[in-house]
């Protein structure tokens, strides 16, 4: 009897010595840091994305720009990865219409390599970028090209009247000519405008983006340490969003006289 009382308070002093050597090799610090939904993320793009060459499934790259802090630690700093997919797209009709795609957020990668899968939507987009974030339905579209389709057809009509305007002088009905060469200027306008596909949405690289997760991230603290990683320079460094293509100068058109 007093053998069997001496082994089982051994088994519970190994037990006991046990669960002792596990608290005291649990780090101090050791805790869960949680990224909210709705945490709104910045990000710069890698890689260029245009609805003329981008298809369904292209995947895009981009990387965080700042850093984001939970209870004042940071948890997902600057130049961490950031993978999206492309889910559609739609090209600008040639008479209506605009380019049009949507871009889905799919993958988070720290600089130590720590990695979340996740859903994350467009939230903001540069406001250099002459493209419209649509953020009911999450799309990204082209600018409109109304006001570029008419100063295409009055630039010819005018052209064309010019021309008319010196082939009447010399058979001395100049009102007739002009009239009839605006009219053709005009319809050679339109079939340019009817046969030309409107802009396409374009986010070039090195432009700025926004993110807002939809459900919570979290890490371990033994997941955020950046100690080793190594340091490195942005890859995403670029001239950022092209210019809007109604604020660009679009030379006359010039008729030949000869």
């Amino acid at each position: 009897m007093l053998v069997r009382v001496i082994c089982s308070m051994a088994c519970a002093a190994m037990i006991v010595a046990a669960q002792d050597e596990k608290i005291e090799n649990k780090p101090a610090d050791s805790r869960q840091f949680t990224v909210e939904p709705g945490t709104h993320i910045p990000l710069s793009l890698i890689n260029s994305v245009s609805t003329k060459n981008s298809v369904p499934g292209d995947r895009v790259y981009l990387e965080t720009v700042f850093p984001i802090l939970v209870d004042g630690k940071i948890v997902i700093p600057p130049g961490s990865y950031v993978a999206g997919t492309i889910t559609e797209v739609q090209r600008p009709g040639k008479v209506k219409g605009r380019g049009e795609f949507h871009l889905r957020f799919d993958s988070l990668t720290l600089p130590n390599g720590t990695t979340r899968d996740f859903r994350a939507r467009v939230s903001g987009i540069d406001g250099r970028a002459s493209e419209e974030l649509d953020r009911k339905e999450g799309s990204i579209k082209s600018e409109g090209n109304k006001g570029g389709d008419a100063r295409t057809v009055a630039e010819t009509a005018a052209a064309g009247a010019s021309v008319g305007a010196l082939a009447g002088g010399v058979s001395g009905a100049a009102g007739m000519g002009a009239g009839i060469g605006a009219a053709a200027g005009a319809a050679a306008g339109l079939m340019g405008v009817l046969f030309t596909r409107g802009p396409e949405a374009v986010l070039a690289k090195g432009t700025t983006l926004e993110m807002v997760l939809d459900r919570p991230v979290n890490f371990e603290t033994s997941e955020l340490d950046f100690s080793n990683s190594p340091m490195r320079r942005g890859s995403s460094d670029g001239p950022g969003p092209l210019p809007s293509k109604k604020s660009q100068t679009v030379p006359a058109r010039r008729w030949p006289l000869d």
